[in-house]
């Protein structure tokens, strides 16, 4: 996609449009796979609540100036996997699947992760597109599956990306 630009999010129009395409994509990425009232109590507003009180190490990738996905990212969250980075969420509208945006959002978060040897991403079971974009860029199931729920028991799965070495 020529016109993508991949940024930090900054402006109050930047966080306002991570909040609709973290809304629009859990709308149309989870209907099915977790709880309808759940995904129901999931409002925009409430998204918007998040992006303004998390803004930090997030990464916008805008089209034509409009926000169509976003990576966030850091260290990984709890002692399970010491030195360790981890993707905590990307989402992409889904009218810009297929057209690179979540390689380029994942290739910035990635570099920003450099001083990881690994990184972690935890996908939720039975999301099988998720889980062929992660092996595409070279994540691989570890094993290690958790109880999470969203209005009722789900199961989410943990990848792991290893650099190769003298990357």
């Amino acid at each position: 996609m020529n016109n993508l630009a991949i940024s930090p999010m900054k402006t109050e129009e930047e966080i306002d449009g991570k909040a609709y395409a973290h809304y629009q994509s859990w709308q149309e990425t989870y209907d099915g796979l977790v709880d309808a009232a759940y995904l129901k109590k999931l409002t925009l507003e409430t998204c918007r609540e998040i992006a303004h009180r998390w803004q930090d190490n997030i990464l916008v990738a805008k089209a034509g100036g409009k926000v169509v996905g976003f990576v966030a990212y850091g260290a990984y969250r709890d002692q399970a996997l010491l030195q360790c980075g981890e993707i905590y969420a990307i989402y992409v509208l889904q009218e810009y699947h297929g057209r690179q945006v979540g390689f380029a959002l994942m290739n910035a978060a990635v570099e920003q992760l450099a001083d990881y040897s690994r990184i972690a991403v935890w996908v939720l079971k039975g999301n099988d597109k998720a889980v062929r974009f992660y092996e595409r860029y070279g994540f691989h199931f570890d094993g290690t599956e958790q109880q999470i729920s969203l209005g009722a028991p789900n199961t989410e799965c943990r990848m792991i990306f290893e650099r190769k070495q003298g990357n």
